[in-house]
């Protein structure tokens, strides 16, 4: 009788000593979020754009949440390529681009705040380059990736001191400026996306009311919109003269006074649409006429 007693009390303390170390406030190693500054402190996870992530201190598995880039945009994919510009080829890594330019309701939604409101569904403007960068950090948070832009603070006048991108992050970011003609051509070598087509099936332009909706008209053949036209995008680059030799996922200039622009906005005329056009403003600069689009690298 004593002897199963003394195997009943045995038993039950190793039970609670194994519950207590199952514990579900231990913090998952694989994952360590982005802090506040735009720097990482951790690594990311290992899957491409999804992360589990708990709404308290401590983690409860009933409380997790999946979250994933798709539920916030919809993104393309661009296969790896390789393409001529002058006397200088580049090939560039696969990456996913969005579909349309970042919306307002979407940017609010990110960032919570909006300048000049015209709905849900239209362009976000009025936002300078460090805009755009920093918006690209809260997103990728969101989506529990890592973070591209890299700096110290944010100063009295917008910019971000001590700034970096890091390409080899699994992140959301701007573009660079080849990435968005390899995505705007979409495997056409013709002046415009469109080739000899009507242009204004494709394009909003030469207008004079600021932007419209997004989606709002053709896209091009890997089914994106508004390549042209509409509000005119940052990309990562710093304008410069293009290299004569051969790049590998090209970055752009080290440093400069002006970030490159493309695809023509809704005040443009036809020449700016073309896929090859390029236009530079300065990183601070904000207009009704300049949005942004996102891409999603696995990093180079």
């Amino acid at each position: 009788m004593k002897r199963r007693f003394f195997c009943l009390l045995a038993t039950s303390l190793l039970a609670l000593v194994f519950g207590c170390s199952a514990d579900g406030s231990a913090v998952d190693s694989d994952v360590v979020g982005p802090d506040n500054s735009g720097n990482h402190s951790g690594k990311s996870s290992g899957r491409e754009d999804v992360v589990s992530s708990s709404s308290g201190a401590e983690a409860d598995s009933t409380q997790d949440s999946t979250v994933k880039l798709s539920d916030y945009l919809k993104m393309v994919d661009v296969p790896a390529m390789e393409f001529s510009k002058g006397s200088a080829k580049y090939r560039i890594s696969a990456f996913s681009i969005g579909e349309t330019e970042v919306t307002q309701g979407l940017y609010r939604e990110v960032v919570g705040e909006i300048e000049e409101w015209l709905g849900e569904n239209h362009p976000v403007f009025n936002v300078s380059w460090y805009d755009a960068a920093l918006f690209c950090n809260a997103l990728s948070k969101l989506a529990g990736l890592d973070t591209a832009y890299v700096y110290e603070s944010v100063d009295t006048k917008g910019s971000l001191t001590n700034l970096s991108v890091n390409y080899a992050a699994k992140a959301v970011r701007l573009p660079t400026e080849m990435e968005w003609e390899v995505a705007a051509r979409a495997g056409t070598s013709t002046t415009y996306y469109w080739g000899t087509e009507t242009a204004s099936k494709y394009a909003y332009y030469a207008q004079s009311k600021g932007p419209v909706e997004v989606a709002g008209y053709l896209p091009n053949a890997y089914g994106l919109y508004d390549m042209g036209g509409n509000v005119a995008e940052w990309t990562n680059d710093w304008y410069a003269a293009y290299p004569t030799t051969t790049q590998e996922n090209y970055t752009g200039a080290n440093s400069g006074d002006y970030k490159v622009v493309r695809g023509g906005g809704w005040s443009d005329k036809a020449p700016a649409l073309a896929s090859a056009e390029r236009d530079k403003e300065n990183p601070k600069y904000r207009s009704q006429k300049v949005g942004f689009r996102v891409v999603y690298s696995e990093g180079f």
